[in-house]
């Protein structure tokens, strides 16, 4: 009986040593979809291509990863159609963004909040910046502020969104720092980041906000110059000449991430098949080389460590909106 008992218990010590993750994980799912929400060849489309091109060069999954479009309030319609129609395909995630962040934080996204989807993993991040044309006058951040400051109607900053947008507020949060009234601000919106380079580049706007990647090839081209990312650092390589907003005396990051959630019903073992796919994922070279072709930097969260800065970012980005009036 001894003997028995002792085997038992080395049994169950044998078991309580097997990692708890491995028999929580279910299989992988018979079908992978993602949706991005908004029209082809956005930075949402971007997003789940590298994760559709990432998974089947690693062989992860046995059919190709289907890519889907459901446009529409940056985010917003796909948010609705997860959480109320689509809420336990366990193959199914959503590419999302630090727009998508902003307009959660605004309630942009109808009766839906931050914790009615469950975040799944963030694979990359771009930074926003300020862009001048490269014979502009403005030399510096500062001196472009100092512009601003001195005669507002003097620079007209162009960007490829409305007002309360990551863009707008990019810019916003500058203007404050360097003493200038948000509204006074001469802020002109167009249909999208292209239209806004035309503009800087045939003078119609001096200043542009927006994202570093959609810059390098006018950068390389001689043609624009960065006056400042938003980044905590200088980064790395051909970019590691342009300075950082802090560096120049403005507390401003402003990161762009990329990411993906799944429904409020995927179960535990299927998120969690997830979560560990993208875990080995974004350490494959392959995975790191389609980053890198797209224009993005590292950065790498899943589970819970992604979940609390979603929610940190929803309630630091609803204090910047409610400051600017844009939020309750």
């Amino acid at each position: 009986m001894k003997q028995r008992t002792c085997h038992a218990l080395t049994l169950m010590a044998l078991l309580g040593a097997l990692p708890l993750q491995a028999a929580e994980t279910a299989p992988a799912p018979s079908r992978t979809e993602c949706i991005a929400p908004a029209k082809p060849g956005g930075g949402f489309d971007l997003t789940c291509k590298l994760l559709q091109v990432s998974l089947q060069e690693t062989a992860t999954i046995d059919k190709p990863m289907r890519v889907t479009y459901m446009p529409g309030g940056v985010g917003a319609v796909a948010y609705n159609a997860i959480v109320a129609q689509r809420p336990a395909e366990a193959g199914t995630v959503v590419a999302f963004s630090g727009g998508s962040l902003l307009n959660l934080a605004q309630g942009k996204f109808g009766r839906y909040g931050v914790d009615d989807v469950r975040w799944l993993a963030a694979v990359g991040t771009d930074y926003g910046m300020i862009a001048v044309r490269s014979d502009a006058p403005y030399q510096s951040l500062k001196e472009l502020v100092d512009a601003m400051a001195r005669d507002p109607n003097s620079v007209v900053i162009g960007a490829g969104a409305s007002i309360g947008s990551q863009d707008w507020m990019k810019v916003a949060l500058l203007a404050q720092q360097g003493g200038i009234a948000p509204q006074k601000m001469r802020y002109v919106a167009f249909e999208g980041g292209g239209e806004v380079i035309t503009s800087l580049l045939g003078n119609h706007v001096q200043a542009m906000s927006g994202d570093l990647s959609e810059m390098v090839p006018h950068i390389e081209a001689g043609k624009l110059k960065v006056l400042a990312v938003f980044a905590k650092e200088r980064l790395p390589g051909k970019l590691a000449a342009i300075p950082t907003a802090k560096e120049q005396g403005y507390d401003l990051e402003w990161p762009v991430i990329r990411g993906f959630y799944v429904g409020p019903k995927v179960s535990d073992s299927q998120y969690q098949w997830w979560k560990q796919t993208f875990d080995q994922l974004v350490k494959s070279d392959a995975f790191k080389a389609q980053r890198e072709l797209r224009g993005l930097f590292e950065f790498n969260l899943t589970g819970a460590e992604l979940d609390s800065y979603v929610k940190n970012q929803v309630t630091q980005y609803r204090e910047q909106a409610k400051a600017f009036g844009l939020a309750k």
